[in-house]
């Protein structure tokens, strides 16, 4: 069975830094594309993050370009998303996914998902 376990969310000020973590258990993450999603109230699910599996190929959204780093770390079978001057409008809960290709990994085609994590921005 199939598990991914975010934490790290909470509440920041403007500016401030969070680390995500994404804990994986059912799967080899080493095998895996991972992907990090965001939703917003009110709003749909959008791409903020993604990593191959070999951790070679890496996107990001234009919104986050600069501000958040995606890694992983295979030994821990555990990914991460380093969030770093945030802004109000990251608000929203956070989604880690795993999928086993990288095709259209910017999109929610993905396999597995997480219960999310909120991460909340006050001005």
């Amino acid at each position: 069975q199939v598990q991914l376990d975010e934490s790290g969310g909470g509440l920041v000020q403007a500016g401030d830094s969070l680390r995500l973590s994404c804990a994986a258990s059912g799967l080899t993450l080493s095998s895996y594309v991972m992907g990090w999603f965001r939703q917003a109230p009110g709003k749909e699910r959008e791409f903020v993050a993604a990593i191959s599996w070999s951790g070679i190929r890496i996107y990001y959204a234009d919104s986050v370009k600069g501000r958040f780093t995606i890694s992983r770390d295979d030994a821990k079978n555990t990914v991460y998303l380093q969030m770093n001057s945030l802004k109000p409008e990251d608000t929203a809960v956070y989604y880690c996914a795993a999928k086993r290709t990288i095709v259209a990994a910017t999109t929610t085609s993905y396999d597995y998902w997480g219960q999310g994590t909120q991460v909340t921005v006050s001005s």
